[in-house]
């Protein structure tokens, strides 16, 4: 005679056994979660802002706020013309500088006046996207500080406007 093997579906883990072991993952997930977040928050801790002085509505300075002056913003003109390429789209842009301490106005305008002739050279594809845009500022950026000495910290695009 010969052996008959029975066929038997095969038994898997209960019901409860697999509720216990997805709510045991759940829990796992969600405390790597709250770990790695509090992890990468760590380096980002926003800086404090300074207390408002008590006069601040008087016109009265005392002598440290007198040889010390804050970050100036300073608006530029707007710088209306036309792209190196495809010629007939102009660009206007309405930017302002942010120097560390107030700089004689000729400053603001030989950085104007650079910041137009770059402008004039851009290429629509240089400017197009989210990346575009950083590159454009960060030019900006770089040839304000080289114009100023370093005095200009900041180009602050108000509006780019392309027709």
């Amino acid at each position: 005679m010969a052996n008959v093997e029975q066929a038997q579906p095969k038994k898997g883990p209960s019901l409860v056994v697999q509720l216990a072991m997805l709510l045991a993952m759940t829990g796992a997930a969600i405390g790597l979660g709250w770990v790695s977040g509090g992890y990468l928050k760590q380096g980002e801790a926003p800086a404090p802002v300074p207390a408002a002085p008590e006069n601040a509505g008087t016109a009265e300075k005392t002598e440290a706020d007198k040889a010390a002056p804050g970050p100036t913003v300073v608006q530029l003109a707007p710088i209306t013309t036309n792209l190196a390429s495809p010629s007939e789209v102009w660009i206007r842009l309405e930017a302002s500088l942010l120097y560390d301490a107030p700089q004689p106005p000729e400053m603001t305008e030989q950085i104007q006046q650079d910041l137009l002739a770059y402008v004039r050279t851009l290429k629509m594809h240089q400017i197009e996207g989210a990346s575009g845009y950083q590159h454009l500022k960060a030019d900006l950026d770089e040839r304000a500080a080289l114009r100023s000495g370093g005095h200009v910290k900041q180009v602050l695009i108000r509006t780019m406007l392309l027709e």
